[in-house]
């Protein structure tokens, strides 16, 4: 039962008479009231229209529930506290402020007030029973403002949920697989008030612990839904000013993957690229301290995109190794990574790697006559680079160097 039915109800000493005397008042009562409100309350201030009817409705509502409940003790107050539930809620679905309503019930109220303090000698009404009436009128107002005030909290929880869900449709289309009709996209957009971008990229996360996790607090036209089985975000303007910083205070409860920026209709790219590096980042391969940009880790991704292939690759490509101690088969494949990353240059690798040239000389005389015929050929070059890096992106987040390498027993 709401808490606007406990409401205690006007003093029973008044007496019924009241009513009857103020009965014949009420049109010329609700026509003063009426007159007041839209000089003072700029929102209902139009003569005509759905403004003047629904504040015609509520003054006589007021008037005639308070009447009646005076001069009947068993009439409801069930269909006027509904009634006001009502105005509540449709002031709320119009978007006008709840105070525009509470201000036109004080103002009811003063009227009322008035007219009793006029009416009051002719009534032959003493200074308690008038204490008595107003106290009534007090707490009548009370139980419709507090029942306008929950019809209005329940119409705007049921406006944002209905936006709530507006905006997952509108991200499921934006990342479904094929896109949908573009026309789709435009209606559901316009509907929750979403400027479709021209650019647009996908964010996928994952709990950094189990449980409920606080909702985090984003920019309006970033899209988000965290109760899918693949919790994602949708960014408009992703390379925009600040939109690199956004996602920055996910990093406490979430591992953020940021997928590369696409054109509208081709969010479930970005999608499905950021859900494959969050896959890498949850196995370790992928450092998740920072927001994991899909843009940064191209390579690490073509490479793991089919480990089946790359272990294959592994067995040939790196079958050379397989004669050698494991140390020092980590040391050459290491070496020879570096220099190939660096473009042959043996300085450089040595840089990489913070050890002296002549040690990656010496590394490196071993590696070539190892991989003499590989190195000869462009296609080998290239899938030796491959496995290696795909073993140094591994081994280096899991602490087991050697482990993708051929031969370690």
């Amino acid at each position: 039962m709401s808490a606007v039915h406990d409401v205690e109800r006007p003093p029973a000493d008044i007496p019924r008479e009241f009513a009857e005397v103020f009965r014949p008042y009420l049109d010329d009562l609700a026509d003063e009231m009426i007159g007041e409100i839209r000089a003072s309350v700029p929102e209902y201030s139009r003569p005509s229209g759905a403004y003047a009817r629904i504040v015609r409705r509520a003054v006589e509502e007021a008037l005639a529930g308070f009447v009646n409940r005076v001069g009947d003790r068993r009439v409801s107050r069930t269909r006027l506290l509904e009634v006001y539930r009502g105005i509540g809620g449709g002031e709320a679905s119009e978007g006008r402020p709840l105070d525009s309503l509470q201000s036109a019930l004080r103002i009811c109220a003063r009227v009322a007030w008035r007219r009793l303090a006029t009416e009051s000698e002719r009534l032959d009404l003493s200074r308690q029973r008038m204490c008595d009436i107003g106290e009534a009128i007090l707490v009548y107002l009370d139980e419709i403002a507090a029942a306008a005030a929950e019809g209005y909290a329940e119409a705007q929880a049921r406006a944002a949920g209905e936006l709530e869900l507006r905006r997952r449709r509108l991200l499921n289309l934006l990342v479904a697989d094929p896109p949908p009709d573009a026309r789709a996209v435009e209606d559901l957009s316009r509907s929750v008030g979403w400027t479709p971008p021209r650019t647009l990229a996908c964010v996928a996360l994952a709990p950094r612990r189990p449980g409920e996790l606080p909702r985090p607090g984003l920019p309006p036209d970033v899209l988000a839904d965290l109760d899918r089985s693949d919790p994602c975000l949708v960014v408009p303007d992703p390379d925009g000013p600040g939109r690199q910083a956004l996602l920055r205070p996910l990093l406490s409860d979430w591992t953020v993957a940021a997928g590369p920026a696409v054109r509208t209709g081709e969010g479930a790219l970005s999608l499905r690229l950021a859900v494959r590096a969050l896959d890498l980042a949850r196995r370790g391969v992928l450092a998740s301290d920072a927001v994991i940009r899909v843009s940064d880790h191209m390579s690490a991704i073509m490479i793991f995109r089919d480990e089946t292939l790359i272990q294959l690759m592994e067995r040939t490509r790196l079958a050379p190794l397989r004669g050698l101690k494991p140390g020092q088969r980590d040391r050459l494949a290491e070496t020879l990574l570096a220099w190939l990353q660096s473009g042959y240059n043996a300085n450089e690798a040595a840089a990489r790697l913070h050890i002296h040239p002549q040690t990656v000389r010496y590394r490196l005389r071993q590696a070539v006559e190892l991989f003499a015929d590989q190195l000869k050929d462009p296609d080998g070059r290239f899938e030796l680079e491959a496995v290696l890096r795909a073993w140094a992106l591994r081994a280096g987040k899991s602490g087991d160097r050697a482990r993708p390498l051929p031969g370690r027993s």
